[in-house]
């Protein structure tokens, strides 16, 4: 079981603009499937975390508590939503609302993820207290070909020693490259 941030970024490291929009992604088509991997990324996935802005997003964008929607809530896995607000639930879905420290949550995302992964949406925040926790295992971030200039950070936390430690890149299409990285665990 490993714990996994997998994203998209801009080419100046941004997962989102100012106003917490992905247009910027949304321009090359599908933006889950740049690469092709989303099917065998998911399919290893057996617990979900994200922070509340990306949750509000989700359902903002796929309009999942709008009166008469016939859509549903993206994942089958359980997730693990981390806010200090009161958030509407989305139907039918397996979804906890979670606040505070990372490390109690972690351990049971990981006990219910059963050997599979366990994936750390975003924020960037959220990303960055799995990291200084020790809890994050790989980055895995397809960087477009856009910048932004200013926005949500990919990750905004200094990362420099121990280094990530770059476990491939690959060119994706005319306009992405996915770069995977491990995190070293610390001493």
């Amino acid at each position: 079981m490993k714990t996994l941030y997998y994203t998209a970024a801009t080419l100046d490291g941004f997962i989102a603009d100012d106003h917490h929009s992905l247009d910027w992604l949304f321009q090359f088509g599908d933006s889950e499937e740049p690469g092709g991997d989303w099917p065998q990324f998911i399919a290893g996935i057996g617990a979900i975390c994200m922070g509340s802005s990306t949750y509000e997003w989700v359902l903002n964008h796929e309009k999942l508590l709008d009166p008469g929607t016939t859509k549903s809530w993206p994942y089958t896995q359980p997730c693990w939503i981390f806010t200090s607000r009161d958030l509407p639930k989305v139907p039918k879905a397996d979804i906890r609302f979670v606040r505070g420290d990372v490390r109690p949550v972690h351990e049971e995302m990981a006990r219910v993820a059963a050997g599979k992964n366990v994936w750390v949406v975003g924020g960037g925040e959220l990303v960055g207290q799995f990291h200084d926790h020790g809890l994050l295992d790989e980055l895995i971030v397809t960087i477009a070909s856009v910048t932004l200039g200013s926005g949500k950070p990919l990750l905004p936390r200094r990362i420099s020693h121990p280094p990530l430690n770059l476990i491939s890149a690959e060119r994706w299409g005319p306009g992405f490259a996915q770069l995977r990285y491990e995190v070293p665990k610390r001493a």
